[in-house]
């Protein structure tokens, strides 16, 4: 396999979208301030939840990285080594401490954070957001859901054009291509430590992986539409409205960028992980 083929490879399977959108329950409450308000936050965003469904996703992309890359190799030590990279008692307190590093300086902005998502309205985002995660794991699920969104954009939809606002006041297509792309060069940087490609220099590795970057925008544009449309179908326009609107205010920019950093310093590393784990794998070493 071409390094530049396997860099599509990786953008597609590692570079799958983590949709920041917070994963939220729980009822309103009045929140101390400083270090406890972001771990009340954890709670509220059910963090729990959030990253059973991420470690399931990343078994699944084990599954298909051993697949695309070494379907005769790997074996019960690579599924080993995929569930202890997606070790959620070793992942899930990194990503809690990089939201306190970037939220636990500003109490007021925390107590109208979990406000809002203690609201009913909250409440049934969580759900639904659940929900539609966990639909993805299935493929054919996933599938309907990008046929659904392309038929309701071709219907004009009234609901096209909120997702398109809400993609827009999180810059969810641009911070997930540059997350999708980090984690790839991670990735590949992974491979190369193990000795995959033998000397291959690092701008070299940038150059293949940031060369896919049209692809992965696209892809990741459609799996947005059809995330956030499964997600939101059950919403009123109204209730979507209000929850954009949150998103738009300086709370929600300040939550959104904390989710985002948080997510890649953690992802960036299992990625690297994982790109070492393959490594090996390609070349019949030990796991």
């Amino acid at each position: 396999m071409s390094l530049s083929r396997l860099a599509l490879v990786v953008s597609m399977v590692l570079g799958q979208p983590v949709l920041v959108q917070p994963v939220l329950a729980q009822t309103a409450a009045a929140e101390p301030a400083g270090e406890a308000s972001v771990d009340r936050l954890a709670e509220v965003m059910d963090l729990d939840a959030l990253f059973q469904v991420l470690r399931d996703e990343g078994i699944a992309h084990g599954q298909d990285l051993q697949q695309s890359m070494f379907p005769a190799g790997g074996g019960s030590g690579w599924t080993a080594e995929v569930a202890a990279i997606y070790d959620v008692a070793r992942l899930q307190p990194a990503f809690t401490d990089a939201l306190r590093a970037d939220l636990a300086d500003d109490p007021a902005a925390l107590e109208e954070i979990i406000a809002f998502f203690a609201s009913d309205l909250g409440q049934r985002v969580v759900a639904l957001e659940i929900e539609a995660r966990k639909a993805f794991l299935d493929t054919a699920a996933e599938e309907a859901a990008r046929v659904a969104a392309e038929d309701a954009a071709a219907a004009r939809d009234p609901k096209v054009a909120l997702v398109g606002r809400m993609i827009e006041a999180g810059d969810l297509l641009e911070m997930n291509v540059a997350g999708a792309l980090s984690g790839s060069l991670a990735f590949m940087t992974g491979m190369a430590e193990a000795g995959a490609y033998g000397n291959m220099p690092q701008d070299q590795l940038m150059s293949d992986v940031w060369g896919q970057e049209e692809q992965v925008r696209a892809d990741t544009q459609a799996w947005l539409n059809a995330y956030l449309g499964l997600a939101y179908h059950p919403l009123t326009d109204a209730e979507l409205d209000s929850y954009i609107a949150f998103w738009e205010s300086p709370a929600g920019q300040k939550l959104n960028a904390a989710l985002f950093t948080a997510f890649d310093s953690v992802f960036r590393q299992v990625s690297l992980e994982l790109g070492r784990a393959a490594g090996r794998a390609m070349q019949g070493r030990d796991i």
